[in-house]
């Protein structure tokens, strides 16, 4: 859905001085895009997914799996449902905290998509942020079963078997899934 807030296009600075919505908006193409309010199978595959992610990385300090978190970089500001990033490129404050704000494209980015979602506009973000330097994009459709893999300058991989093995980011090598992994989460 896009939405019309001003009766002359924003940049990204106005967009970013904008109060934030529920759910999220994007910057994206020059257009402000909301995203779809998240459905069970979407948020159920989302929390888990960033719980087993950093169950692997978090302690040993390879990466951290965030929902919902803004990424700004290239003339975009996006909010995937998880990024990763690897403990290198977490941006930290003069604190040494994660900062508020991360400048650059995620190291993998996930995203779920929702029944009534776009998938074009998905496809261009995972692949455009695959151009600024994010090493793996996944877009897992929960209606389907399938996920997606997108490399860079590579081919495009497509998972449909319970027991297809998943590509995971370089820097993660403990962590191993399969797509039959992923969506028995739904079951309850």
């Amino acid at each position: 859905m896009t939405i019309l807030i001003a009766e002359k296009p924003l940049g990204l600075e106005e967009f970013l001085k904008l109060e934030e919505t529920e759910p999220a908006s994007e910057y994206f193409d020059n257009q402000i895009i909301q995203k779809t309010m998240p459905q069970g199978k979407h948020s159920r595959i989302q929390g888990k997914l960033t719980n087993v992610i950093n169950n692997v990385t978090e302690d040993q300090k390879i990466a951290l799996a965030l929902p919902e978190l803004r990424c700004t970089f290239a003339g975009k500001s996006i909010v995937p449902d998880v990024v990763v990033l690897s403990y290198e490129h977490i941006p930290r404050d003069e604190n040494g905290d994660i900062s508020n704000l991360i400048s650059t494209a995620p190291d993998w980015m996930i995203e779920i998509l929702s029944p009534e979602q776009n998938h074009s506009k998905v496809i261009k973000k995972i692949l455009r942020c695959l151009e600024q330097g994010c090493q793996l994009g996944w877009l897992i459709d929960p209606e389907d079963k399938t996920i997606f893999a997108y490399f860079p300058n590579q081919k495009i991989a497509y998972f449909e078997a319970e027991k297809d093995l998943l590509p995971i980011p370089e820097f993660i090598p403990e962590l191993s899934l399969t797509l039959g992994e992923i969506f028995s989460w739904l079951k309850m």
